[in-house]
């Protein structure tokens, strides 16, 4: 058995028994083993930690639910690896996995972290599910290697770069963008990020069109919108290309075209989508038959639609919140004599 000495896998878990099994069974198939892997059982109330313990984990029980980013940090600080791969509780990482990952580190001592991406044949078989989860895997294959965020999915940072910048922000009580906000904060200090869609896991989850709105409204959309306001730049990479930007812009008007009766012009605009996504229609159509093309289509137009919404949304609550700070700030003290 071949074992990265100085890795730790930290996995935090919240009721997914299920396939927190299937992920330590795939991890335990890793060409290249990690030294350890370190489960946190988020206030579960199933058995996650019986799934733990009966593949020699070492188990951390978390109590009461705190949310991904603090059962991380906690598994963070109690590994003993140089180096720590997060993984989702709901992904088998592929065999070669880990031995890529150690390699890039190993060329490159300056180097922070490294991501990979979601494969191309993700596990639930619902289209959406796929559709979703195909997406994923388009947008981190399309995106820049020198990237700009960080992804708790499948991804190695050094533990001292990790606990140097803080680790995960805690106030992200439940699963949102903790990790692109740190992939953020590790930028801004002038780290660098390696994203690598050759390091690969297979998603298990299940979605649906219900759970990937709300998703991508809530815990996407709208906090990922306010973290961009606060560092006052748009990336152009991933989710926010200029393209992405476009399409969204499209397809409000191709709504609003419909709504004036132009069906002309919500025409054009529904091909200016399709253009400015052919790649990811193309890399569909490599993987899919043509009718899960075609049926992708409208959907591709509504998840841009509502991903407008969603930054329209996070735009008003960042306003909101920065004008609310503003009018505490010129509140003078009641308690302070003016005349002092």
């Amino acid at each position: 058995m071949n074992i990265a000495p100085g890795l730790s896998v930290v996995i935090a878990v919240h009721n997914s028994a299920d396939m927190l099994d299937q992920c330590l069974a795939a991890l335990e198939q890793s060409d290249l083993r990690p030294a350890e892997c370190v489960v946190v059982q988020d206030g579960s109330t199933d058995d996650s930690a019986a799934v733990a313990e009966r593949h020699g984990t070492r188990l951390v029980v978390l109590r009461e639910q705190q949310g991904p980013a603090h059962a991380r940090n906690v598994g963070a600080r109690l590994a003993q690896g140089e180096l720590i791969l997060f993984l989702d509780a709901d992904v088998c990482i592929h065999p070669d996995a880990i031995q890529r990952i150690v390699e890039h580190f190993q060329r490159d001592p300056s180097l922070d972290a490294v991501i990979g991406a979601y494969d191309d044949s993700p596990a639930a078989p619902p289209f959406i599910s796929q559709y979703r989860n195909l997406l994923h895997c388009f947008t981190h294959r399309a995106g820049r290697r020198d990237a700009g965020t960080f992804w708790s999915g499948c991804g190695a940072v050094r533990k001292k770069v990790f606990l140097r910048c803080g680790g995960l922000d805690e106030r992200y009580g439940r699963p949102a963008i903790e990790d692109v906000e740190f992939g953020s904060r590790l930028k801004a200090a002038g780290g660098r990020i390696l994203l690598d869609p050759a390091i690969q896991v297979k998603h298990l989850k299940c979605w649906t069109l219900a759970s990937m709105i709300k998703t991508d409204i809530f815990d996407r959309g709208i906090p990922w919108t306010r973290l961009i306001l606060r560092a006052g730049r748009m990336p152009n990479d991933l989710n926010v290309r200029w393209s992405q930007r476009l399409s969204v812009a499209m397809s409000f008007l191709a709504v609003a075209a419909l709504g004036c009766g132009s069906g002309k012009t919500a025409l054009a605009c529904v091909l200016a989508v399709l253009g400015l996504n052919l790649s990811f229609f193309i890399f569909l159509a490599a993987r899919r038959r043509v009718w899960f093309v075609l049926s992708s289509l409208p959907v591709h137009l509504l998840f841009h639609f509502y991903s407008g919404i969603a930054f329209g949304l996070g735009v008003g609550s960042y306003l909101l919140s920065t004008f609310g700070a503003a009018e505490s700030e010129a509140v003078p003290d009641k308690n302070v004599d003016a005349g002092a």
